[in-house]
């Protein structure tokens, strides 16, 4: 890791700081907060902690019949999205059954740990007014969709054709 590296245009301001590894590696910069960025920090705060909300208290939700409907795509189709599962996927994560939610959806788990970590991340910048930027350079950008876009194909076959709905 190369902690402090000068920010984009070579100008280090106060405050910033970039980590990242190597020169054309993508990396994380901590900066002082501009306008806006609180109340976009916060949204995403108050989004992430009410989807955690909801899956952690999902099936207490569904015994109620208080839930989201399903999923369209589902109802019109017959088959799930590349998306479908991931509730219950982060609710059985909850339960402490990673079996049943790799079951349900095979990025559920990644996208549940993402998820706290950008909980704590958005927290974290909005008690010290602070705000973290992801820099991905050029040439990393389509390689990076590709491989989302590869990643979510295999989960979704999965999902078509072994795993359940």
């Amino acid at each position: 890791m190369v902690p402090a590296r000068r920010a984009a245009g070579g100008h280090r301001g106060p405050g910033v700081v970039e980590v990242g590894v190597g020169t054309m590696a993508p990396r994380v910069a901590v900066v002082p907060a501009g306008p806006g960025a609180g109340r976009r920090n916060l949204l995403g705060l108050v989004v992430l902690v009410g989807w955690l909300a909801y899956t952690r208290f999902f099936w207490n939700l569904q015994a109620l019949h208080a839930t989201l409907p399903r999923c369209p795509f589902l109802i019109v189709s017959g088959h799930p999205c590349p998306l479908c599962g991931g509730t219950r996927s982060f609710a059985y994560l909850w339960r402490g059954d990673l079996g049943r939610s790799l079951a349900l959806y095979p990025l559920g788990p990644l996208l549940f740990a993402a998820t706290v970590a950008a909980v704590l991340a958005l927290a974290l910048a909005l008690l010290t007014r602070r705000d973290l930027r992801i820099r991905v350079p050029e040439p990393w950008v389509r390689p990076a969709l590709v491989g989302l876009g590869a990643v979510m194909a295999v989960s979704w076959g999965l999902k078509l054709t072994v795993l359940p709905n």
